[in-house]
């Protein structure tokens, strides 16, 4: 199932995903758990749990809440890759047109040595990242 969703959707390598998001007006969502977010985030990450990701970015129900936009681009990211790929899917069929992952997750952005930033919960209770505006 993971590898049919690789094969259908697009995997950006930790450069080209730092490239992008500061050049770009891109959407980073971590789909990680609350457990796995206490080694950091990419700085400026919605913080959205896999298990909430279609409740929180479905168009009719969402409200655009923490900027999901069907016309958006948007950057996923989990610990490895897996469950990114799947909820990259998922924003494909609920017609999210500009979806990408962080191929080899959180694992590989920290291996590539780039920034993380500590996560925090938003003052709505929704979690959120220290720097809220670079999303």
């Amino acid at each position: 199932m993971v590898i049919a969703a690789k094969a259908g959707i697009e995997n950006l390598a930790a450069a080209d995903a730092a490239a992008e998001l500061e050049h770009a007006d891109a959407l980073l969502v971590d789909v990680r758990e609350p457990c796995e977010t206490v080694r950091g985030v990419i700085p400026g990450a919605v913080l959205v749990p896999r298990g909430m990701l279609e409740f929180r970015a479905d168009s009719a129900t969402a409200h655009h809440l923490d900027g999901f936009d069907p016309g958006r681009r948007v950057i996923l990211y989990c610990a490895t890759g897996s469950r990114s790929a799947l909820a990259a899917c998922s924003l494909q069929e609920l017609g999210y047109r500009d979806v990408a992952h962080l191929r080899g997750g959180f694992t590989a952005w920290l291996h590539d040595g780039r920034p993380v930033a500590a996560a925090r919960p938003h003052a709505d209770g929704h979690p959120s990242t220290q720097d809220d505006g670079a999303s």
